[in-house]
């Protein structure tokens, strides 16, 4: 993307008046998306993000700056800018010391994240048909679905990472995702059901997708939660099912052990490494290193190698997710966890596929087990505050269970707690792992990630409900 000869001299000027570490972020991105309402076209774009970002460090502190405008020039401009923010005692003039010849350390990439069709290579027209088959399939499971709104997304992003301290790193990453989404109304009520397979692979992740099948449950669904009475609330055992699920753990507590939280004191779970945060039956894992997973890349953005992250091991907290900013101020190194949208973001830790690993129990015996309580089958959005853990989920499917047996669907449920909280009080986790596709949003905007988990039941949660 860049020649070695210009990256010198833009890394030059970036330290001319007192950094100590430079970096240059180059994306050339394809994308494409589709949307479709009511099995109608409503968006079709393609296009090409392209720019460079630059990243300066002062001890503690960043500057952070982008162009689109990649000559020789520009770049120029754009560092001795960037560098001119720079105070310190050496900001007294030119103080880089010129390096011609500075020697890169090519990182050895080993792709494990195969593509056999690329998404560019199938025609609009194909896409265009898998949404109508969803839409149908939609339409067609009950007379009650009203509305569909079906997506297709695709991108193949190449980039390079080069830093003064010799890494030139290049990768490609291709991913896709289908959304569906149907809504089902009554005279006073509307309830949505949604779901969003995607994958780090080419097309032929789309040509493996049962699409009538996703089209058929996202209307069940919302039809399902339709006709559901409201749920009743307070203090209750909640069984949580696999899949997204995990989106409590994500939002509860991954977040709290990002670096992004934790450098600044801003987590419940800072200075607690080494001790129990979590029930012992409890293992979580963050693990970007999983084969065509959506959250998964070869490298991180910021060159490094991703690994799989034991965060807690046996309810002991062993690891936060840390970037390279983040890890100067905590002394510890990068876990390969430096990630951003694309190049108009500066880089900070977040999570790439997250996950409560399997326990001993299975699904049967949970729920037998269960007297009374809540089976949250699917969970919806919510909102977390990371200095405390506190959050409240919406429920996007759920039952109560009576007797050991699920029973009655509920809607309107929804869980208030804290992750800290709720990690001590999981007093069963299942064997069926299965993890989920979404989209993170952050200072470093908006990353693919899985969420997963087993099911899992927490023995006392608070539940809102409306009835």
């Amino acid at each position: 993307m860049l020649n070695q000869s210009i990256v010198n001299e833009v890394l030059d000027e970036a330290l001319a008046k007192g950094g100590d570490f430079a970096e240059l972020f180059v994306e050339n991105n394809r994308k494409e998306s589709i949307v479709m309402r009511n099995g109608v076209i409503e968006d079709s774009v393609s296009g090409i993000d392209y720019g460079c970002g630059l990243r300066i460090f002062d001890g503690f502190n960043c500057v952070y700056a982008y162009t689109n405008d990649t000559s020789k020039e520009s770049l120029i401009k754009l560092a001795k800018d960037a560098g001119a923010v720079i105070k310190n005692k050496k900001n007294t003039g030119d103080t880089r010391e010129i390096i011609i010849n500075r020697v890169y350390e090519g990182k050895e990439i080993n792709n494990i994240h195969k593509v056999e069709i690329q998404p560019f290579d199938i025609i609009k027209k194909e896409k265009a048909e898998m949404l109508r088959i969803a839409h149908n399939a939609s339409k067609e499971y009950d007379k009650s679905v009203t509305q569909t709104i079906n997506g297709f997304m695709s991108g193949a992003q190449n980039i390079l990472v080069v830093n003064s301290d010799g890494l030139w790193a290049e990768d490609t990453r291709v991913r896709g995702r289908m959304t569906a989404q149907a809504v089902a109304s009554s005279e006073t009520e509307k309830q949505v059901g949604y779901l969003g397979p995607g994958s780090l692979s080419g097309f032929e992740y789309f040509k493996n997708l049962d699409i009538k099948a996703l089209g058929r449950e996202a209307a069940r669904i919302a039809v399902t939660m339709l006709k559901a009475e409201l749920c009743p609330s307070g203090l209750m055992p909640v069984i949580i099912d696999n899949g997204f699920g995990g989106v409590i753990f994500h939002e509860a507590c991954g977040h709290s052990l990002e670096a992004t939280s934790v450098a600044k004191g801003g987590s419940v779970f800072c200075g607690k490494l080494g001790e129990q945060i979590a029930a012992p039956r409890v293992t979580a894992v963050d693990d970007g290193t999983i084969p065509n997973a959506w959250g998964s890349c070869n490298i991180d953005d910021e060159g490094n190698i991703t690994q799989k992250n034991i965060l807690i091991e046996n309810g002991v907290l062993k690891s936060y997710l840390v970037d390279r900013l983040n890890g100067r101020k905590m002394k510890m190194r990068p876990t390969g966890s430096g990630r951003r949208e694309s190049y108009k973001y500066a880089p900070t830790s977040r999570m790439t596929n997250t996950f409560i690993a399997n326990g001993s129990s299975s699904p049967e015996d949970i729920i037998a087990n269960t007297e009374y309580g809540l089976y949250a089958k699917k969970m919806g959005g919510g909102s977390v505050e990371p200095a405390t853990g506190e959050f409240n989920f919406a429920v996007l499917e759920g039952y109560i269970v009576r007797n050991g047996k699920i029973a009655e669907p509920v809607r309107g449920a929804t869980l208030i707690g804290k992750g800290s909280e709720v990690l001590m009080n999981i007093d069963m986790v299942g064997n069926n792992l299965a993890r989920s596709q979404g989209m993170c949003g952050s200072s470093s905007g908006s990353v693919p990630t899985d969420v997963g988990q087993p099911m899992i039941r927490v023995k006392e949660i608070t539940v809102g409900g409306r009835k």
